[in-house]
């Protein structure tokens, strides 16, 4: 099993004490890179909970997604909504979809996401 980047985790555990969904990150991932918003576990729990709660096929896994959250343990892992996989010049969805990724997965990441301008 490989060590966590510690700068990453401490990252997350900013986004996770502070419940902001203002920063932006690009990681690679199990070869593929995803960009976007990093928000609060439990903000995005919520949220996945209301889009499958929402859906007439798929309710009924909403409850598995309003369980605690882990509280002052360290995060694990990185909680992407309004985010994109970057195929080739696309993002996929164009409109941002939610991800959940381990942090010991993260090969690579940069703050920012692809759209991210220091201007």
């Amino acid at each position: 099993m490989s060590k966590p980047d510690q700068l990453l985790v401490e990252v997350a555990a900013l986004v996770e004490s502070g419940h902001s969904n203002q920063m932006t990150l690009t990681v690679v991932a199990g070869g593929a890179v995803i960009t976007g918003r990093l928000a609060p576990e439990a903000v995005w729990r919520q949220r996945v909970s209301e889009v499958l709660a929402d859906s007439s096929r798929l309710g009924e896994f909403s409850a598995a997604f309003t369980a605690a959250t882990r509280g002052e343990e360290a995060p694990t892992h990185l909680h992407f909504h309004v985010a994109r996989i970057l195929q080739g010049t696309v993002g996929i969805p164009e409109t941002g979809g939610m991800y959940r990724v381990a942090i010991d997965d993260v090969s690579a990441w940069t703050a920012g996401d692809f759209s991210y301008s220091d201007r």
